[in-house]
């Protein structure tokens, strides 16, 4: 490293190591092609995690809610269910 003696060089140094390190950069993230897309048949062999609670209530409230002995739930009950 030369010694920088005013802020024109320090500016042209500054410049030419941003360039360098960008140019270090490509070159180390550079893949030469070999990444690509998925085929589709690869992509229909992902499988995608979604959020598992998002119909929990719906069901129960559809099925579980009814299954004791045929017992019907009350306003204030189903506005309890409802709140939780």
């Amino acid at each position: 490293m030369s010694t920088v003696t005013n802020m024109k060089e320090l500016c042209n140094y500054s410049l030419q190591q941003k360039k360098l390190r960008a140019a270090e950069h490509r070159r180390k993230h550079a893949h030469d092609g070999m990444c690509g897309g998925l085929t589709q048949s690869e992509y229909n062999k992902m499988a995608v995690r979604q959020k598992s609670s998002f119909s929990k209530a719906r069901k129960f409230t559809h099925n579980r809610m009814w299954q004791e002995t045929h017992k019907k739930f009350d306003v204030q009950q189903l506005n309890i269910i409802k709140k939780s």
